[in-house]
């Protein structure tokens, strides 16, 4: 090689070496300076940047990679809607519970507004427990218990309407952001001590209390974006997990799934735990649970939000046990109407409700109706598919949906 190309290779690798010492400006390296205008930050004329080390860690959470993928239904159409045709579409990286929200995170949500908001807002966040009564059933203990004896403590709370669930999300992003504005040193790493605070003084307490309003912000990057209910797309998503069929490398998706896991059935087709079900849902007329000596699913009614394995995501019950809420108002053909990037169904926007004759009792479709998936503990296998949707007026509540809650990837082009 000629000398000349070496003292290029050289003044090459000098350079690299020099732009690794210094660091590419980038958000948690903005450097000292404009990179622009080169006036100083964090001077009294200059603009204030914060120190930022990354999106801080939401307790409860799961990160879910985005994609492309293909949604729809993957079931033989029974029902003859055709509501929910395949198309292919972009979902962003987001995060997710990893399982539903339960009875304890619900009487926490209760403890907490009872404090600290009206009492009549307080009734309005009770769980409609009556959703149990039947008129030719005994199920009496479960409207009394349900909800509040210790040992239904991590089963998924019901008898939630979709708007007291969004009333839930609203809470708990002001709670946890509470909990980073009064964390010293929130450096975003799993479990963070979001609720691991040392006992300070009074007048240290009080000066937290007065500072927390300056020390929250979206530009110092050290609270958490809105947790809030899926869209149904994320939902779906998240549900089908294909993540778990991909192969290193390969661009193409060449697995499906009707279920959150492999397989055509609903039992574990590997291992020591073969033939077991993969979910809690109805076998079949009046077969919740199996024979005595030889249970199927284990459960009568609803089961422990971790039992049962999690998809390949780390998702908990996204098939059975409850049905849950997503974000979106219900329309039949939302598949035609909407975008193929984070697709999302809002209010009013084309397919307007005046279409549906609600008031001439020809549609039970407007603007309040919203979309729940998933299938739940009273629901046969067909319901388990993430690509079955069904819609349900948003004051209403059933024993049958829960729900669970979702957060954006904030800073990320994920």
């Amino acid at each position: 090689m000629k000398l000349s190309n070496y003292l290029c290779l050289g003044a090459l690798a000098l350079g690299a070496l020099a732009s690794c010492k210094d660091g590419q400006r980038s958000a948690t390296n903005p450097g000292k300076d404009s990179s622009t205008t080169g006036v100083e930050y964090n001077t009294e004329k200059g603009m204030q940047v914060s120190s930022y080390k990354g999106l801080p860690a939401g307790p409860g959470l799961v990160f879910i990679e985005g994609g492309r993928t293909v949604l729809g239904t993957l079931e033989e159409d029974v029902t003859l809607s055709h509501d929910n045709i395949e198309r292919t579409v972009t979902i962003a990286s987001f995060y997710m519970d990893e399982a539903e929200v339960a009875n304890i995170h619900w009487l926490e949500y209760l403890h907490f507004i009872r404090t600290d908001s009206a009492e009549e807002f307080y009734k309005s966040a009770l769980p409609d427990t009556t959703v149990w009564a039947r008129d030719l059933s005994f199920n009496d203990p479960y409207v009394t218990y349900y909800l509040r004896y210790p040992g239904f403590r991590y089963f998924p709370v019901v008898g939630v309407s979709w708007l007291q669930a969004n009333d839930y999300c609203t809470w708990r992003t002001a709670k946890v952001n509470e909990g980073l504005a009064n964390t010293e040193g929130s450096s975003g790493k799993k479990g963070g001590g979001l609720f691991s605070r040392k006992k300070k003084d009074t007048a240290a307490e009080g000066t937290a209390a007065a500072d927390s309003k300056n020390r929250v912000s979206i530009e110092n990057g050290n609270t958490l974006p809105n947790y809030r209910l899926p869209t149904e797309a994320e939902w779906e998503y998240a549900a089908l997990a294909l993540i778990g069929t991909q192969e290193v490398g390969n661009e193409n998706q060449e697995e499906k799934r009707i279920y959150p896991w492999d397989g055509r059935t609903t039992r574990n087709a590997y291992g020591h735990k073969q033939g077991q079900f993969l979910a809690n849902f109805k076998r079949g007329r009046g077969d919740y649970a199996g024979i005595a000596g030889s249970l199927n699913d284990g459960a009568m009614i609803t089961e422990q939000i971790y039992a049962y394995p999690p998809n390949d995501y780390g998702l908990y019950n996204m098939a059975g046990n409850v049905n849950e809420w997503v974000q979106d108002v219900y329309r039949p053909l939302s598949y035609q109407d909407v975008e193929d990037l984070n697709p999302f169904r809002r209010n009013g926007v084309l397919d307007p409700a005046d279409k549906y004759d609600k008031k001439g009792y020809q549609s039970l479709i407007d603007d309040k109706v919203r979309v729940y998936k998933g299938g739940s503990w009273r629901d046969v296998a067909y319901w388990l598919s993430p690509g079955t949707r069904r819609f349900m007026a948003q004051d209403s509540a059933t024993a049958t949906i829960g729900f669970r809650c979702a957060m954006i990837n904030a800073g990320s082009n994920k």
